[in-house]
């Protein structure tokens, strides 16, 4: 089972990875999980939304909900840009993320267009897929 999973992660992880690049909506959130990796919290913060900057005040606290919150998302092993769905103006990118103990992890990032780019105003986890062999 775990073969077939790397196998389907190895999969939509090349076919999304160009993708990444020539899409905005998933630049933003591959810039701030290498961000993350990089402990740097000031640039993660600068892809928050204003009301994710709001409710956190400071690149510290965001960093300290990021860690204690979501690991996966501040250590990710690996990263493979799912689908995205237009929800009531805003976008929904799904993001399959690999932690550090080989578990997967979906997420759903919400992203909403500002006169500044797109940002990142909320990350819902979403169940983990489902693979049968």
């Amino acid at each position: 089972m775990r073969h077939a999973l790397a196998i389907l992660a190895l999969c939509f992880g090349l076919a999304s990875a160009p993708q990444a690049q020539a899409d905005p909506i998933r630049s933003v959130i591959s810039d701030q999980l290498d961000a993350f990796l990089a402990d740097d919290f000031d640039t993660a913060f600068s892809y928050a939304s204003p009301n994710i900057k709001r409710l956190f005040g400071t690149p510290e606290r965001f960093g300290q909900m990021v860690r204690n919150g979501y690991p996966m998302v501040h250590r990710p092993q690996e990263v493979t840009m799912l689908d995205q769905q237009e929800v009531g103006g805003r976008v929904l990118q799904r993001v399959m993320i690999r932690d550090g103990g080989g578990r997967l992890h979906v997420l759903g990032y919400q992203m909403i267009q500002t006169d500044a780019g797109w940002l990142i105003n909320g990350v819902q986890i979403l169940r983990a897929p489902e693979v049968g062999a």
